[in-house]
């Protein structure tokens, strides 16, 4: 056994288990079955051209030695980005957690009541942080969190205000650069006429539906914006707020001056920057928007006994639902963050929160002071953080500044903007003032003691915040690390069983791969730092994206969009970007398959694209005949057909070739949803299939944890023609020389966790990389072959297989009186989270085991399934007090005196014996849906209540 191959702990099944597996299947060997079910004319005729994979040993060293390569110099750009102190009782208990970064998005609500708790708690802060009515669970980054608000404000306008067309949408010229960047993006396709301008001087009209400031403002004043909002409510306009999260612990928060909507990051509230994100945003608003908010909501429910549970409210607002009737391809969150975001509100509390921007704020003053003695004019009079400062050469500036360690942001050749943090001391103020001294030729002053500030009474916070209890509960360490792990112990994650989920793809997220996210010099970077210091990062993009490009056979990559989601949009901007340079403005049909995934439509819907949806055979794969007409009907238009591949439904369509040469030989571009690369690694590509572009989602294919929905990365890979057009970003150019504007706020994204999968790449390797794809198709079909004889399959191949992914069909069994979600809950109790329910099929499951599990756990699942079956069995139709009605039973239940149900407790809790030896327990009975939709809370309530 070689102990330092990484893909010998990757892979799951050890090889005399692969060949009992594939007996089962009925196949004679591994590559009979790799043959059978992928398409020989797609097939790869040449392994992959990657480096030699290296140990986990040479990768840590490796590693190490391109961390080294980052310049650690003290940073004051701002812009949104801040150095900040992660508390270590949260960095070591949920960063470096795999009991919450393996966690799956909180659908299953039973099993998840300490993520959705946590996010409570992130929600209630924001809300009474910012004076606002709710908010949702995060977004991605500050700039898209804005253009969402732009968008909502657009889809919520009055009757007269559609009537007359008013789209005209006011910018601040206050507002970051990247920020602005974002929403030139988001607003061209749909019509949105961005103003920019001084929001002191600007008259709103009748067509001007919605404004955005930035509070504090990009330079670092804080402007009382009362005047401006009164003027913007004589003609029903809506104002939107971008609003740094901790400056609203002591400055008035917009909800009390009379905002519609706060969005912002919460990077600063113990998130490392790293070199640009993951980082949660917010989003507040008012209540009358609670239907059409974008992203999650967290909400207060009951469960079957009338006590207090936690789910995701409102899920028909989850956008990939709605599909072509979107109104946001939002489907994700940040929820690693928010719940780090979260914790530190609790940890420190509103105290905690007003004694951190009271320092900085008082160092700031004291900046502030030293400038005047130095004889320098501070242009902002109220200030949080951020001083503008007039100087006689910025770039005389830059080089003491660097020269010393020391990096500032340099708007104009005679300004420099300086933003205090919370890691900020009076030693840094004190080396801030000698090198500026040093560069204007002028005598340093030192202060022995901070200056006090004072904020004007109009701009003061007077408000209470964070009352609720626990917010004052968890302030010592002790009790805080309780706490989590209290939380923790709800939850169902990888560290526990196999998360099946078909398209999710829930594999291992290797402890290799994660360990450098905590280092100093990947985390402290801040994303606008000169290129100069970071070329460790710049040689980990490099080498990814030139992996990336061989993977998918592609030319040139960005790892610029933050989510899959982001990823697909991108994708559509860099088609519409192209038929716009060859004079094809008129482009605008996007095809799509009845079968694709959810958002799709939706991706196309916000990149100003018509859809079109193409039907599918009852085999499940694209109907072509369909597919063609619609093609040449639409051909003068055609812009992209969006098409999944292998297919939702778990399968390699043989006509695939055949489907993107229609397209093409009609003007149109072929655009691969990348959600299903992990069955085609190193076997197969979408440059070979005829794609033009896909995307890739790095938290499935290439390890990066979806940390219980969210941080995920979703870069594009193109072909040679699409190239040019690869976003850029105001403050670090990136992308190609005919650049679309940027997607996301950061040049290169979430760039921290693209740490991960450069790791994984680096670790498996070109035999690795295949062999996962391997087992990948190998567990898949084993689970197929054990379960189809008591189980329809929905979809296979040609020859009779799956892909990576399978749909079980439970619509048989509604005659019997059981649904899809009973077999979901039942699960609970044999310690399985449930496959991926009623998508793309309702009254489905759609199950994908990964590579990562092996023998003895797929078996694990399949009992388990194959135990429910027999259960259904035996019940009486229409029982409603049968296991499956009553599941997931808690051990509040089994322990308790009364038991009147008829069936025995061990029949409840431990139905097969493995279970014995490592129960997890629900912590609530089913949850009430419902309940919880008609009586939306989305905040904890505050401590007079508990008085009460």
């Amino acid at each position: 056994m070689k102990t330092d191959s990484f893909v010998l702990r990757h892979v799951g099944p050890r090889e005399n288990e692969a060949k009992e597996m594939i007996k089962t299947i009925g196949v004679s060997s591994v590559a009979e079955l790799i043959d059978k079910t992928i398409p020989s004319d797609i097939r790869l005729k040449n392994n992959l051209d990657l480096p030699k994979a290296m140990s986990e040993y040479e990768y840590i060293y490796h590693i190490q030695e391109l961390a080294n390569k980052n310049k650690l110099f003290k940073n004051y750009i701002g812009l949104g980005y801040h150095p900040t102190i992660v508390p270590g009782v949260i960095q070591r208990n949920i960063l470096e957690n795999p009991g919450w970064y393996t966690a799956y998005t909180p659908y299953q609500a039973e099993i998840a009541q300490g993520r959705l708790e946590a996010l409570l708690n992130f929600q209630t802060m924001v809300s009474e942080l910012t004076g606002m009515e709710l908010a949702n669970a995060s977004l991605l980054d500050e700039g898209t969190a804005a253009a969402e608000a732009m968008i909502m404000l657009l889809n919520n306008r009055t009757r007269e205000q559609k009537k007359a067309n008013a789209v005209q949408f006011f910018v601040s010229d206050e507002v970051l650069p990247q920020t602005i960047d974002v929403l030139k993006t988001r607003a061209f396709p749909l019509g949105v006429e961005l103003i920019f301008g001084n929001h002191n001087t600007f008259q709103f009209t009748e067509n001007v539906y919605g404004a955005l400031v930035q509070y504090p403002a990009k330079n670092g004043q804080v402007y009382d914006y009362e005047s401006f909002v009164e003027k913007a409510k004589t003609v029903n306009a809506k104002i939107a707020v971008a609003a740094d999260l901790l400056s609203l612990a002591i400055l008035t928060p917009p909800g009390e001056w009379g905002a519609d909507v706060v969005v912002g990051t919460t990077q600063r509230f113990g998130i490392p920057m790293g070199y640009g994100g993951p980082h949660a945003a917010y989003f507040a608003t008012k209540d009358e928007y609670k239907r059409t908010i974008p992203g999650r909501i967290i909400g207060v429910t009951v469960d079957k006994n009338g006590n207090r549970a936690l789910r995701m409210a409102l899920q028909t607002r989850e956008q990939h639902i709605k599909r072509e009737k979107a109104t946001s391809n939002i489907c994700t969150a940040q929820v690693l963050l928010a719940v780090m975001a979260g914790m530190y509100g609790v940890y420190h509390g509103p105290n905690g929160l007003k004694y951190i921007a009271n320092k900085i704020q008082n160092l700031t003053a004291t900046l502030n002071t030293g400038l005047q003695q130095l004889g320098l004019k501070q242009l902002n009079c109220v200030y949080f953080d951020t001083l503008s400062v007039e100087v006689a050469d910025a770039k005389k500036v830059k080089q003491v500044a660097e020269s010393k360690g020391v990096n500032f942001y340099y708007p104009t050749n005679n300004l420099v903007n300086i933003s205090i943090n919370e890691t900020s001391g009076l030693e840094d103020i004190n080396t801030i003032l000698e090198i500026l001294a040093e560069a204007e030729e002028k005598k340093a002053v030192n202060f022995n003691a901070e200056v006090e500030n004072v904020i004007p009474t109009n701009s003061k916070r007077t408000s209470t915040f964070m009352t609720n209890e626990v917010f004052e509960n968890y302030h010592s360490e002790t009790e805080l690390m309780r706490y989590i792990k209290k939380l923790e112990r709800k939850d169902l994650s990888l560290n526990h069983s196999m998360i099946s989920l078909g398209s999710c793809t829930m594999k291992l997220n290797a402890a290799t791969e994660m360990l450098p996210l905590s280092w100093p010099n990947w985390g402290v970077m801040h994303p606008f730092v000169p290129i100069e210091q970071a070329q460790g990062y710049q040689e980990v993009f490099k080498e990814t994206e030139a992996a990336l490009n061989e993977i998918t056979g592609f030319y040139a990559t960005s790892l610029q969009p933050n989510s899959g989601a982001q990823g697909e949009y991108a994708g559509l901007m860099v088609i519409k970007a192209f038929h716009d340079s060859q004079n094809n403005h008129h482009r605008n049909i996007c095809l799509i398959p009845a079968s694709a995934h959810g958002t799709n439509p939706a991706s196309a819907v916000m990149a100003g694209m018509e859809v079109i949806v193409t039907k599918s055979t009852d085999e499940g794969n694209i109907d072509v005949d369909d597919l063609r007409e619609k093609a040449e009907l639409h051909k003068d238009n055609l812009a992209a057909l969006m098409v999944t591949y292998p297919s939702t439904h778990g399968v390699f369509e043989s006509t695939i070739k055949e489907i993107t040469e229609i397209i093409h030989q009609r003007g149109g571009q072929v655009y691969m949803d990348g959600a299903n690369m992990n069955a085609q690694v190193g076997l197969t590509n979408p440059a070979t299939i005829g794609a033009d572009v896909c995307h890739l989602n790095l938290h499935k294919t290439f390890a990066i944890p979806h940390g219980g929905g969210g941080p995920g990365v979703g870069p594009i890979c193109v072909a040679k023609h699409l190239a040019p057009f690869l976003p850029s970003n105001p403050i670090i150019p990136t992308g190609g020389e005919n650049a679309i504007t940027a997607v996301s706020s950061a040049p290169w994204g979430s760039a921290l966790v693209i740490l991960i999968s450069y790791g994984y790449i680096k670790m498996l390797g070109t035999n690795g990389l295949k062999q996962a794809t391997i087992n990948a198709i190998l567990n898949a079909n084993y689970i197929k072959a054990r379960l189809e004889k008591e189980y329809k399959i929905l979809y296979s191949g040609e020859n009779g297989f799956a892909a990576h992914e399978m749909i079980v069909d439970f619509r048989e069994f509604k005659a019997k009186g059981i649904e899809v979600t009973d077999v979901a809950k039942r699960l609970m109790d044999y310690g399985y989270h449930a496959p991926t329910v009623s998508f793309p099929v309702a009254g489905t499951l759609m199950i994908e085991p990964t590579e990562s599990e092996n023998k003895a756990e797929l078996d694990r699942f399949c009992d388990a399934l194959l135990s429910i079956k027999n259960e259904i069995i035996e019940m009486a139709d229409n029982d409603t007090n049968s296991p499956l009605k009553n599941a997931p039973h808690t051990q509040e239940m089994l322990t308790s005196d009364n038991w009147d149900l008829p069936y025995s407790r061990e029949k409840a809790a431990f139905p097969l014996p493995y279970i014995k030896e490592n129960k997890f327990w629900p912590s609530v009975r089913r949850v009430d849906d419902a309940y919880g939709d008609r009586n939306l809370i989305c905040s904890c309530n505050p401590i007079e209540d508990y008085m009460n």
